[in-house]
């Protein structure tokens, strides 16, 4: 039986949805945006500044020259934890946090981890048993994201898809950078699943016979 199941996903897809039911089914816990408060706290970074950071800059120098310690937590220095290099740049810094958080939280036990590179980062820990270890990607038509965006996520009508593909296009670099792999490609991941084929539920339901199967 799989014990710990990363969740990558296409925005609208429904994946954060699906993954907080398999947890439920499972009855293992649930980390999504969780993980940026755990980041912060490990980092010395604020939480609002990793969150706009997570998907949205690339490794590089320029960054940290502009952004420096402003983004800093209150009486805190990402320069002096323990986690973190002086010479690193801030947005490696933030992966090099969560990469941490996500790895300490997989070897507490069975879990359900939703993005942030987490199947990559898994799959080459050591410290984690590949066999117990299901990297799962949703996707869906676009058509079917755009009117969950706007449905569920509150975005403009007018926009919508405009927005998708643009927080999908961020998605993807994030990963590409940090993992030099290709998000999305199906040879890095063990299941990937059109979440409009069976609705969010039948996936959530379809995920878990897997993982008690496999």
């Amino acid at each position: 039986m799989k014990q710990i199941i990363t969740i990558s996903r296409e925005y609208g897809s429904g994946g954060h949805s699906i993954g907080k039911m398999v947890a439920k089914q499972l009855n293992v816990p649930f980390y999504d945006k969780e993980i940026i408060d755990m980041t912060a706290k490990d980092s010395g970074l604020s939480p609002e500044f990793i969150k706009k950071t997570e998907q949205n800059i690339s490794s590089g120098w320029l960054y940290t020259m502009l952004l420096g310690a402003s983004y800093a937590s209150p009486g805190t220095s990402s320069l002096h934890h323990t986690t973190q290099l002086p010479n690193l740049p801030l947005a490696d810094q933030v992966f090099n946090a969560q990469r941490n958080v996500i790895i300490e939280l997989a070897k507490k036990g069975p879990c359900v981890i939703v993005g942030r590179c987490s199947d990559y980062i898994l799959r080459h820990c050591e410290e984690i048993n590949k066999d117990e270890l299901l990297n799962v990607f949703i996707y869906a038509p676009l058509e079917d994201k755009v009117k969950r965006a706007i449905e569920q996520k509150g975005l403009a009508p007018e926009s919508a898809e405009k927005e998708v593909k643009l927080i999908d296009k961020r998605r993807a670099n994030h990963y590409n950078t940090f993992t030099e792999r290709t998000w999305g490609n199906r040879a890095h991941y063990d299941l990937l699943i059109n979440s409009s084929m069976l609705g969010l539920e039948k996936t959530a339901e379809l995920i878990v016979q897997v993982v008690q199967h496999a």
